[in-house]
């Protein structure tokens, strides 16, 4: 009877682990809408930026584009903007552009953290999601490279070096 009770709460608790991992998973893919990877052409977007600018990926055609995901409160994204910052003062003169889209953040706190970091390269809101949504997004930071015609070069999710996003402009310079 024991071993009957004890097969029987196995396979209960193996059914449950199941049903939650199914429904943690499912609920990360059916947020994050359709993966977009290297090869795909990138959706076009528009956005408003934290001084209130429309900003359209389509207005950046002919530039390569360096379009990264990300927060205030995500460390690895802190990291990663004094070397985006950096980077673009070099490479923006070159046709590369930065366009940082924060992820559902108010503009107060958005406003600071870019204050703090003086960073000077446009930052659209992505307040509902959409563009995170379009794009596959799921951790972040998350950045994909864009080619001058609009094609997507590469995607990472890493969190990035000033060394790698070098090479990352280089590769998308037009």
């Amino acid at each position: 009877m024991k071993k009957k009770r004890l097969w029987f709460r196995s396979a209960l608790l193996a059914i449950l682990v199941l049903a939650i991992g199914y429904t943690i998973y499912n609920s990360i893919y059916e947020e994050s809408g359709t993966y977009i990877s290297k090869g795909d052409s990138a959706p076009n977007f528009v956005l408003t930026d934290l001084d209130g600018n429309q900003v359209e990926l389509e207005d950046y055609r002919g530039k390569g584009v360096f379009l990264n995901f990300w927060g205030t409160w995500c460390k690895p994204c802190e990291r990663e903007m004094p070397f985006m910052q950096r980077q673009y003062e070099k490479y923006k003169e070159q046709g590369v552009e930065i366009l940082a889209v924060n992820v559902s953040e108010t503009n107060v706190s958005v406003k600071n953290f870019a204050d703090r970091y003086r960073l000077s390269f446009p930052i659209p809101l992505d307040k509902q999601r959409e563009v995170t949504k379009a794009y596959g997004i799921g951790p972040i930071p998350t950045t994909i490279l864009i080619d001058k015609n609009g094609k997507v070069v590469d995607r990472t999710s890493d969190s990035l070096s000033e060394e790698k996003i070098i090479s990352f402009m280089e590769k998308i310079k037009p």
